[in-house]
């Protein structure tokens, strides 16, 4: 396992500078701060294909409540669906999509802040209908904040079981990684000191000492695996289980599956965004 976390905490240190430049961005923290409660809500998300209803968790409520917010602001209408897999998720919420160009690149735009991860694993998963938050990677993203508006709807595929074996073992791959990043974070001035030195014999004992660190904290860790309900979801309907643990899941599709199907189906460019545009024409809260 240490020859392992080596592999990728060589790339980590190389090119943990980059990341500390997306950090030094304006701040896009919100305040969360107001008092939530834990009941769910429902809204109805009205497409140039259809409508899909969508039930917003009570126990993300960071997530629920901005999503509430916007929906109140009209804030999505008009958005398109701008990036589309088939047999993995349909993407929007990007403001700068209501006026993009044919070809224009999208996926970058939001409200002007971040929200905290609610990662509430495993009670809510990727499944077949999940919604959840996008984000930015982890280099650049360790506490893995989610968009503050940018939103998928997961389509998947149906996994057998020994890919849903590789995938459990990669997740806990994954929480080394994710815990090594963290990590390195924190020695952030320490690594880019090293660097401008050239101290190679530094930066190596460096990392040695962060992978001996990651192998203890991790030790200590439940490592995450994939319960019975999901194994049996991955199995049956589908989903995306290698994103789980990762993102926020905050909602379901509880209606029009059919709809998110047929905007999966779309042909795209090779930025995955639909050659026709599908947008979101309004949404409204039901309950």
């Amino acid at each position: 396992m240490l020859k392992k976390i080596s592999l990728w905490a060589v790339a980590l240190l190389a090119c943990v500078s980059c990341s500390a430049k997306a950090s030094d961005a304006p701040s896009t923290k919100t305040d969360m701060t107001q008092a939530t409660d834990t009941t769910s809500a429902i809204v109805e998300i009205v497409t140039t294909e259809g409508p899909i209803k969508v039930l917003l968790y009570g126990d993300t409520p960071a997530h629920r409540d901005n999503f509430l917010k916007l929906v109140a602001e009209g804030y999505y209408d008009n958005t398109l669906f701008h990036r589309v897999i088939k047999e993995f998720m349909i993407q929007c919420g990007d403001p700068e999509s209501k006026t993009a160009q044919p070809g224009q690149h999208l996926g970058s735009g939001g409200p002007g802040y971040t929200l905290p991860a609610e990662i509430v694993f495993p009670k809510h998963f990727h499944k077949r209908g999940a919604l959840a938050a996008a984000r930015t990677g982890d280099q650049v993203n360790p506490e893995r904040r989610s968009s503050g508006s940018q939103f998928y709807i997961v389509t998947g595929r149906k996994f057998e079981g020994p890919e849903l074996q590789m995938i459990q073992s990669r997740m806990a791959d994954g929480l080394k990684q994710s815990t090594f990043q963290k990590l390195a974070q924190e020695h952030m001035e320490e690594i880019q000191a090293l660097q401008t030195a050239h101290d190679r014999e530094g930066l190596e004992a460096l990392r040695q000492r962060l992978i001996a660190q990651t192998e203890e904290a991790v030790s200590k860790m439940e490592v995450p695996t994939l319960t019975e309900e999901q194994i049996q979801a991955y199995e049956t309907v589908g989903g995306a289980p290698h994103l789980d643990g990762q993102y926020t899941v905050f909602g379901e599709v509880i209606d029009g599956m059919d709809v998110v199907d047929k905007i999966e189906k779309a042909e795209t460019d090779g930025s995955d965004r639909p050659n026709t545009d599908i947008r979101i024409l309004s949404t409204k809260v039901i309950k």
